[in-house]
């Protein structure tokens, strides 16, 4: 049981700290003129994917006697939720709390 748990907290580390640095890297390829408006979407299906194969790769995330496709889709919704914590703190750190 112990074992599940590491490995549970391990892969939301990983998505957590994906979800934060994914933005500025989505930013660094995506800054352009015509592209500045896929930043987020692409964003969001980058760390949807990543959320995917972390699920598949340690269906521990899931819970102990959950199926492999139950695995990904907590892992999607894993990693959607890391994006958007990593979206937030970027706003947070760019704006400040007075212009949030």
């Amino acid at each position: 049981m112990a074992v599940v748990s590491t490995q549970r907290v391990a892969a939301l580390v990983i998505l957590l700290v994906l979800g934060v640095l994914s933005l500025p890297l989505v930013a660094a390829v995506l800054d352009g003129e015509s592209t500045e408006n896929w930043i987020i979407p692409v964003q969001l299906l980058l760390m949807a994917a990543v959320g995917a194969l972390v699920g598949r790769m340690v269906p521990a995330l899931a819970g102990p006697d959950a199926t492999r496709g139950r695995a990904v889709l907590v892992g999607v919704v894993a990693g959607l939720a890391a994006a958007v914590v990593g979206l937030l703190i970027f706003f947070l750190l760019l704006s400040g709390f007075d212009g949030a």
